[in-house]
């Protein structure tokens, strides 16, 4: 008999089946796909949700929860931490899966791993519809994520305005996910650079990037008052130096590559990285980049235990930056 690969696609598609198996390492957008089927399932009226956790589960308690005798609705079973699965559940799910109740429907969220890999090889024998849920870390997957957002709410938003949302928030998907919707909720109209600003203003202005894309710019006024103001809202020093180590590193990277014919991969920057790289590289050569990493170097030993003035080091070690790029 010809075996039946499962149909695979990413959570936003997933759809309701007798079995589910929504895999991958990203918390929300697991829900994000439960919440879909959820909702798909509720158009044709209510529903029964129950829910189990397969590293906590109890023999027989599958069966009971789609059993439908409980139901004078359809069923929806959430089976949470396959990843985590006890024995009891693997052995009940292995028998389930092969005769599952078509009244009912069984999603079952694995978040990685090899636990629990003979059922999950059964579920893709079988041609169970598979969605996935991969983690978001990359820049530029934190910014499509975020655009996909707005665009999901019929709200697009510029590049830049993406941009600056992310930058402030950072790579919490859950955090990102929230200002979207307090954006989409809040704001009328076009929601752009201005509209950011005015919620996220203090993070969008005062994060170490900020202060470091100032301070590589050449823009000593602008780079100092970010660091104080930074300071005065309580931001740790630690990550302010990191970001100008981070960004100085880029230039060094790229600056480097020109002409070698080096990838984007080698150097391990994304394509927007680069284009920002080379476009700073015009105020900086050999010499004084050298003298910057000295100084963010000095500073970053200062902030780390070697003074007792962290704050000073910072601002001293931005301010000289932003002068040799002066």
């Amino acid at each position: 008999m010809a075996r039946r690969e499962a149909p695979q696609a990413t959570w936003h598609r997933a759809a309701p089946a007798p079995v589910v198996l929504v895999s991958g390492p990203e918390k929300l957008l697991a829900s994000r796909a439960v919440e879909r089927i959820t909702a798909v399932m509720r158009k044709s009226g209510e529903i029964e949700v129950s829910r189990l956790d397969a590293s906590a589960y109890s023999r027989g308690g599958l069966t009971g929860a789609t059993s439908p005798s409980l139901f004078a609705e359809p069923g929806l079973v959430v089976v949470e931490s396959l990843e985590a699965m006890n024995d009891d559940f693997l052995q009940d799910a292995l028998a389930y899966v092969g005769r599952p109740d078509p009244e009912c429907v069984v999603v079952l969220l694995h978040g990685g791993g090899v636990r629990g890999k003979k059922l999950l090889d059964t579920l893709r024998k079988g041609g169970t519809p598979e969605y996935t849920c991969p983690a978001i870390k990359k820049d530029a997957e934190l910014v499509d994520f975020a655009t996909g957002e707005f665009e999901r709410a019929q709200r697009p938003a510029p590049a830049r305005a993406v941009r600056a949302l992310v930058d402030a928030i950072g790579e919490d998907v859950a955090e990102i996910a929230a200002a979207c919707s307090q954006l989409v909720s809040d704001v009328e109209g076009s929601i752009d650079e201005a509209a950011v600003a005015r919620y996220y203003g203090t993070r969008v202005n005062a994060t170490g990037f900020a202060v470091a894309d100032a301070a590589i710019a050449g823009r000593t006024a602008d780079a100092i008052a970010l660091v104080r103001h930074a300071m005065s809202t309580g931001t740790d020093p630690v990550p302010l130096v990191a970001a100008l180590a981070m960004k100085l590193r880029t230039l060094i990277k790229v600056g480097a590559a020109r002409g070698r014919g080096v990838s984007l991969k080698e150097l391990g920057i994304q394509p927007w990285q680069e284009d920002r790289a080379r476009r700073d590289l015009r105020r900086w050569d050999a010499d004084t980049l050298a003298l910057a990493v000295q100084a963010v170097a000095r500073a970053d030993a200062e902030i780390k235990g070697a003074s007792r003035a962290p704050g000073f080091a910072l601002e001293r070690a931005v301010r000289t930056v932003a002068e040799l790029a002066a």
